[in-house]
């Protein structure tokens, strides 16, 4: 069981299925499973399905309330996320604050994210419901989209739960870090290659190679890479001797 399963997420009047079914997807991404939606626009679970695919199950669950009281009545703490500034002290957090507080905080009851319209965001008396505020940092142009809004506070969320439970798989056939040996293979043959296409003619062999060791140690190559990388070394060095051979028997 995760943390994030009392994480509520409230919208107040959204006025755009789309915005309804980019929240769904962004709760779906980031682990929580519980959405509230006080007077929403009028939408269907097909046009939800339609843009967040695989997330029936959150669009059944979806709770409908006549008013904002309805959908706090069992909350313990309530954020509200807003761009707007209040001349009343109250403590503004970061997502990250927000996020913290959330998931840490005490109590058994659900704790809810809430947020306002698209036009107008959260009213006083919405805010008035807060128990704390939250502002997404922005440029001078604070207004985001609401999904935008959800998507960066769940990510806060789903970072402080610990729960990035995507694993992302270790790339096929890992191959170990290169040796020394291999390091000086790769040295010997990149320098009789440009030996042979006569590269150190108007240039120091010892400056380039100096070079060459330098720029092969910094990317600090795979036993599989460096191998690779003697293998264009020496391809360059048949591929002159083959050109010599038949220059010689034509």
């Amino acid at each position: 069981m995760s943390v994030l399963d009392r994480v509520v997420v409230v919208l107040l009047e959204p006025q755009n299925p789309v915005n309804i079914a980019a929240t769904i997807r962004a709760m779906r991404n980031m682990g929580l499973s519980a959405l509230r939606l006080v007077r929403p626009v009028a939408y269907t679970p097909e046009q939800i399905e339609t843009i967040a695919h695989d997330t029936m199950d959150l669009v059944a669950a979806a709770r409908h309330f006549d008013d904002l009281d309805g959908a706090l009545a069992d909350c313990v703490d309530v954020i509200a996320y807003t761009a707007r500034r209040r001349a009343a002290k109250r403590t503004v957090l970061t997502p990250r604050e927000a996020a913290a507080r959330l998931v840490g905080g005490e109590g058994d009851g659900p704790v809810a994210m809430m947020f306002g319209r698209e036009d107008a965001g959260l009213p006083n008396d919405a805010l008035d419901r807060a128990h704390g505020l939250c502002t997404i940092p922005t440029t001078e142009h604070g207004s985001l989209n609401l999904a935008q809004a959800v998507m960066v506070a769940a990510y806060e969320l789903h970072l402080a739960a610990g729960d990035a439970t995507r694993v992302t798989a270790p790339p096929k056939h890992d191959a170990p870090p290169a040796t020394a040996t291999q390091y000086g293979q790769l040295f010997e043959d990149l320098e009789r290659a440009l030996v042979a296409i006569e590269f150190f003619k108007t240039r120091y062999p010892e400056h380039v190679m100096r070079t060459a060791r330098s720029l092969a140690y910094r990317a600090a190559p795979t036993a599989r890479e460096i191998e690779l990388a003697r293998a264009m070394a020496i391809e360059v060095l048949r591929t002159l001797e083959r050109t010599r051979i038949i220059s010689r028997d034509s």
